[in-house]
C-alpha cells in the first residue's frame, strides 16, 4: 500500500526543495529523489488525521489572508529567491491549515513543471479568477514580482473597503438586536406581572394596556411560532437570492435604500474601477478584464451593467457610453472613463476613480452612523417607554378612584 511522505533535500545547485511523495517504502521515494540528483536532508511519513471534521469556514480563506500571503510572496520573489522556495516559507509560516494545505500542494505543482497560475486554477477555493489571470499575465510577461505588488495592494484595498461596508451595517444590526431582545425580555417577564395585577384589580383597562398585553400572551403563547416564522423567512429569502430574478430584484431594492444604498452603491463602483483597472494595467486584454469584473462586482445590477459593456465593446464601442445608459455609474465616473479612453490612459484614470470612492465610501458610512445612531435611540425609546407609559395608566386611573372614594 502506497505512503505518503514528506520530504525536504537539496538540488546540485544547492537550492533547497520539499515536497511529498507517493511510494511503497523509503527506498522507493530515495530511488525517486536520486534519480532528480536531489540530496535529501530529511524524510518522514505524513501523519494522518484521525478525525475527518471539518468545521464551518475553515476551507475559506479571507481576503486579508490572501493579501499578507501575496505581499509575503512578491518581497520574496522581488529579493530573488526560487518560487519554490518561496512557497515552501509561505506554506510553513501560514497558521491556517486548509491554506497551509493549498500552498503545500501549489508548491509540489510547481515543482512539478507547472506554472504558477496553472497550479493556482488547480484550487479555486483559494485563488480566484481575478488573481490567476493577472499571475498568468505576470508569468508571461516575465514581470511576475510586479504583478503581486499590484495584486497586494488591491487585495489590501479591497479587504479595507469591505470592512468598511461591513463596518456600517454592523452597528445597526447590534443596535436593532439589542432594541428586539429588550422588548421582548419586557413582554416576556415584566409585562405578565403588571397584567395579573390589573386583572386583580377589575374594571376596564385602557387600550393602550390591552394592546401592550395581547401582545405579551401572543409572545408567550406562539413564540415558537414567531421563531418558526423567522427562520423560514430567512430561508426564503436566501433561496430566492439564489435565483436569477431574486437576486437581480433585491440587489436593486438594496441600492435605492436611503443611505445604505448609496454606501453599496459607492462601495461597487470603488471595487469595480479597481479591479478592472489593475487587471489593465497588468497587460490582462480589456474584454477578459470585463468578465472577469462582472463576476466580483458584488452586486447583479452593476455585474450585468459591465456585461452589457463587455457585449457593446466586442462589438466596437466605447466603454463609457454602455456604462452611461445602464444608469448604475454617477455621470462623474462614466465621464472620466471616457477621458481615460480618449487619452489611452484609462489604467490611471480608473485608479483615480477607485482613490476618490475609497474616500466617498468612508464618508457615506460616516453618514450612515450619524443618522442611525439617534434613529435606533429614538424608536428603542418610543418602543420601551411606550410600554411604560401603557403600563402605568391603569394604575394612574386606580389612583384617581381610590383618591375619589
Amino acid at each position: 500500500m502506497a505512503t505518503t511522505f514528506v520530504w525536504k533535500g537539496r538540488s546540485p545547485s544547492g537550492e533547497l526543495l520539499s515536497g511529498e511523495y507517493n511510494a511503497e517504502s523509503k527506498d522507493d521515494l530515495v530511488s525517486h529523489l536520486r534519480k532528480r540528483k536531489i540530496i535529501i536532508t530529511s524524510m518522514r511519513e505524513k501523519a494522518k488525521a484521525n478525525l475527518n471534521i471539518k468545521l464551518p469556514g475553515s476551507d475559506r480563506v479571507s481576503v486579508k489572508e490572501i493579501g499578507v500571503f501575496t505581499r509575503q510572496f512578491a518581497t520574496m520573489i522581488n529579493a530573488g529567491l526560487p518560487m519554490v522556495q518561496c512557497l515552501d516559507i509561505l506554506s510553513q509560516q501560514t497558521e491556517k491549515e486548509f491554506f497551509r494545505t493549498s500552498i503545500s500542494k501549489l508548491m509540489a505543482d510547481v515543482e512539478g513543471g507547472s506554472t504558477l497560475a496553472e497550479s493556482m486554477a488547480r484550487h479555486p477555493k483559494v485563488f480566484s479568477t481575478l488573481y490567476i489571470n493577472m499571475v498568468e499575465a505576470g508569468e508571461a510577461g516575465g514581470i511576475l514580482d510586479v504583478i503581486l505588488v499590484r495584486l497586494a495592494t488591491f487585495l489590501e484595498k479591497l479587504d479595507q473597503l469591505q470592512r468598511k461596508v461591513k463596518g456600517a451595517l454592523t452597528y445597526p444590526s447590534v443596535v436593532a438586536f439589542v432594541a428586539i431582545m429588550a422588548t421582548c425580555f419586557m413582554l416576556i417577564f415584566i409585562i405578565p406581572t403588571f397584567a395579573k395585577m390589573f386583572t386583580d384589580f377589575g374594571g376596564q383597562l385602557p387600550t393602550p394596556t390591552r394592546i401592550v398585553m395581547g401582545l405579551s400572551d401572543f409572545l408567550r403563547g406562539y413564540w415558537w411560532a414567531i421563531i418558526a416564522g423567522v427562520v423560514g423567512t430567512v430561508i426564503g429569502l436566501q433561496r430566492y437570492y439564489k435565483t436569477e430574478g431574486g437576486r437581480l430584484v433585491i440587489d436593486r431594492l438594496l441600492l435605492k435604500i436611503p443611505i445604505l444604498g448609496d454606501v453599496i452603491r459607492k462601495g461597487a463602483v470603488a471595487r469595480f474601477t479597481r479591479t478592472l483597472g489593475t487587471l489593465i494595467s497588468s497587460g490582462v486584454p480589456i474584454l477578459s478584464g470585463l468578465e472577469i469584473t462582472a463576476r466580483t462586482a458584488g452586486n447583479r445590477v452593476v455585474e450585468n451593467a459591465v456585461v452589457a459593456t463587455r457585449e457593446s465593446i466586442s462589438q466596437g464601442n466605447t466603454i463609457a457610453e454602455p456604462l452611461r445608459a445602464s444608469g448604475v455609474f454617477p455621470p462623474m465616473v462614466t465621464s472620466m472613463i471616457a477621458v481615460g479612453e480618449q487619452t489611452g490612459a484609462l489604467d490611471e484614470m480608473l485608479e483615480k476613480i477607485a482613490t476618490f470612492y475609497d474616500s466617498e465610501v468612508d464618508t457615506a458610512v460616516d453618514a450612515l452612523t450619524a443618522i442611525i445612531e439617534p434613529v435606533m435611540i429614538v424608536v428603542m425609546g418610543t418602543v420601551v417607554g411606550g410600554m411604560l407609559i401603557a403600563m402605568y395608566l391603569p394604575m394612574f386611573k386606580l389612583v384617581s378612584v381610590v383618591s375619589g372614594g
